[in-house]
């Protein structure tokens, strides 16, 4: 019945918050009980409705890899009257995202009809939260799937419980094409009927006990048919060529789309299952079929009016008309159904009452095929298995994913190619101030894609306790980006991401540059200080590590020492604590280049510990880097290259200056050696072949004057 655990939290959560805040206008909840466990909540002895945990009745696992608890008040009719936000580990709500955003969210739930919802008489859309996607979109799913089930157990706003069933599942059999006349198809149930007289139609009235409604009965024969309809599937090969003639089925089977269904319905008597309103307003709102949860009405663009049925005996009747179903709704022709005839009775110059009808339709097993799966069964959409979160992100944010798909290439390019690039250095340049923009803006501001350290260690927690991949492709940037990194790893260590990709480094990173433009004046970190402090990163990665293996909660509220969530994911719009420490994280990289990643960054610290495991040393160096040239080693803008001349690939951030100069031959001591070598080289060259051109002139004067 649900996937609630016998060590549910129901008993806890309730116990914590007062009936009031949990059931508005409730005195009392009673004990939780049933399996799963749910509390009924009560007022002066009589009960208002139910109290759940959405954890107990689906699976409400978050981007954290824990589960969301929400608790949920419904009333007796169905509809929601309070949801909670009681306990989670979402990362972006405990260290980024206001919770109050959040449960503002909650309050649109209050007042929505279950039942309507399922039957598809209300819309309901969630309001999404920047920055807060999935974890919206998870807790959205979770309301929504755990209350119609309690709605289901507890035949709430008249939803019934799901008939499930193991053995034989019905499909069409598209392969019989055999004709029958009007009374072999009544008689075997391929055309269903319904007939209301004038007395049943009074009757109907009577018991709905509005008195008014008395005051205007039908006049006449009480045996008078006031409505009478037949209906039939006529997608159904058998029937369709049976009911429609073999012209006017050749008709439907091009009509009809992929996952639609075709249903005749056929009338006589005074009232019209039609009505007007369609041509008005272009739906028919006089009937609606039904099947399981799922609602049909029609809209004047799937139907088509017929002059008459075609079988052998069938009668004259005023209204025939043809309907098909939306492909989306996933009707199924092979499944029962049932038409809902709903008939208004005039009580005042713009009041109505009404009644409904049901004509119940099962499709005849001659036509079907039974084919034996394991646990199936007639349900909605709603109730059946529902696609997963992380493909509805996927489709969702297929624009974003195609732009950093397309970014990653152009920096995979770069790197593959960065001899030709090196050699450019104004064009380097260009690029990389380009492609930093591009990361903060793009990347960072629009688009919420900020690796955290907090994102490495729900990857430890979900191996310890078990792993899936599911929580991880709910985010598809982060995703990407995690998967470019562990790539980036093997080839270059950590710079890829650390020197191009992150959000908060392209900003220190710019904003050095700015400081440069006005003259700000540049910190040159002694080495034998800078070597011992940036170790400090280290330690604090470690720490966070440590707490999280006891907590992760608390590690990812100590995991605000990222400054990221602050200005990247929320944009500086924060509490002004966290706004000060950002501004104090920022302000030394306007004197010491990119002062943050050097010295205190959890996350860098965590990639530069795979990233010594790299495959390839892509940075060039000669023999004289260090001894004695320090030209690189004095131009690195985090010093990453020691005094001796070697690259210490934990802190190289890999944007190319060192080998920018490597290439240029107007800076390396090195290149330009071998300049004006190859200079020497040609004024030598020049020189002889002066010398040579000057013999040569002589020999021809002499032969000249010979003659």
């Amino acid at each position: 019945m649900g996937v609630a655990q016998a060590d549910s939290e129901l008993p806890r959560f309730l116990d914590s918050i007062s009936v009031q805040k949990i059931f508005p206008g409730a005195d009392r909840l009673a004990s939780p009980e049933g399996e799963p466990l749910i509390s009924a909540a009560f007022k002066q002895g009589q009960q208002l409705g139910y109290v759940f945990l959405t954890s107990d009745y689906v699976n409400t696992t978050g981007y954290s890899g824990k589960p969301i608890h929400q608790l949920v008040a419904m009333d007796m009719q169905g509809v929601i009257q309070k949801v909670l936000l009681v306990e989670h580990h979402e990362p972006i709500v405990l260290i980024g995202i206001p919770e109050a955003r959040i449960t503002a969210v909650l309050k649109d739930y209050e007042g929505l009809d279950v039942g309507k919802l399922v039957r598809g008489s209300q819309d309901h859309h969630v309001d999404i939260v920047s920055g807060a996607t999935v974890t919206v979109m998870v807790m959205d799913d979770n309301i929504l799937r755990s209350a119609i089930k309690v709605a289901r157990n507890y035949g709430l706003s008249g939803l019934e419980p799901e008939i499930k069933q193991t053995g034989p599942v019905a499909s069409i059999n598209s392969e019989i094409n055999t004709l029958s006349d009007w009374q072999s198809l009544l008689k075997e149930g391929s055309v269903q009927h319904l007939k209301i007289t004038l007395k049943q139609i009074n009757e109907a009235f009577e018991a709905s006990g509005e008195p008014l409604a008395l005051e205007s009965p039908e006049i006449g024969d009480a045996d008078e048919v006031f409505v009478e309809i037949y209906a039939a599937v006529v997608s159904v090969p058998s029937i369709g060529r049976s009911l429609l003639g073999e012209n006017e089925y050749r008709n439907l089977e091009k009509k009809l789309q992929p996952g639609e269904q075709a249903i005749l319905l056929a009338g006589e008597g005074r009232f019209s299952f039609k009505g007007s309103g369609y041509v008005r307003g272009g739906i028919f709102d006089r009937f609606q079929v039904i099947q399981g949860d799922t609602s049909v009405r029609f809209h004047d663009k799937y139907h088509k009016r017929l002059r008459n049925i075609e079988a052998e005996g069938a009668p004259e009747l005023k209204d025939v008309d043809l309907f098909r179903t939306p492909a989306e709704l996933k009707f199924s022709a092979a499944l029962p159904w049932k038409l809902e005839l709903l008939v208004g009775r005039d009580i005042g110059p713009t009041k109505k009452v009404f009644t409904t009808f049901d004509l119940n339709y099962t499709t005849p097993d001659k036509y079907l095929i039974f084919t034996e799966v394991e646990d199936s069964g007639m349900t909605s959409d709603l109730s059946k298995k529902p696609e997963p979160i992380w493909k509805k992100m996927w489709v969702l944010k297929l624009p974003e994913v195609i732009v950093l798909g397309v970014a990653l290439a152009v920096l995979t390019m770069i790197f593959f190619f960065q001899d030709w690039l090196v050699k450019r250095p104004v064009l380097a340049d260009r690029i990389r101030i380009g492609y930093l923009i591009f990361t903060l803006v793009g990347i960072g501001w629009y688009f919420n894609a900020q690796l955290s350290v907090v994102n490495i260690l729900a990857m430890f927690n979900a191996l310890i306790s078990g792993f899936d991949w599911a929580y991880f492709l709910m985010e598809p940037m982060i995703f990407i980006l995690w998967g470019s990194v562990a790539a980036a790893l093997l080839f270059w260590g950590r710079g890829p991401y650390c020197g191009w990709l992150c959000p908060f480094g392209a900003l220190q990173e710019l904003l050095n540059r700015i400081a440069k433009i006005f003259k700000v004046r540049q910190v040159v970190v002694p080495w034998f200080i800078h070597e011992r402090i940036w170790t400090f990163k280290y330690l604090i990665f470690l720490l966070l590590f440590g707490f999280s293996l006891y907590s992760l909660g608390w590690a990812e509220r100590l995991a605000e020492v990222e400054p990221f969530k602050t200005a990247i994911i929320l944009k500086f719009v924060r509490e002004w604590p966290y706004l000060i420490f950002a501004v104090v994280m920022l302000l030394p990289g306007l004197f010491i280049e990119r002062f943050y990643c050097r010295y205190l960054c959890p996350m860098g610290a965590a990639l530069a510990i795979p990233g010594r495991m790299r495959m390839f040393a892509w940075l060039k160096r000669y023999k004289e880097c260090g001894t004695p040239c320090q030209r690189c080693s004095n131009e690195c803008m985090v010093q990453a290259i020691h005094p001796e001349g070697n690259i210490n690939v934990n802190e190289c951030l890999y944007c190319l200056h060192c080998q920018i100069v490597y290439s240029d031959d107007q800076a390396c001591p090195v290149m330009i050696q071998k300049r004006l070598k190859e200079e020497r080289r040609a004024v030598r060259s020049a020189a002889v072949r002066g010398e040579n051109e000057s013999a040569i002139a002589v020999e021809l004067k002499k032969k000249k004057s010979s003659f």
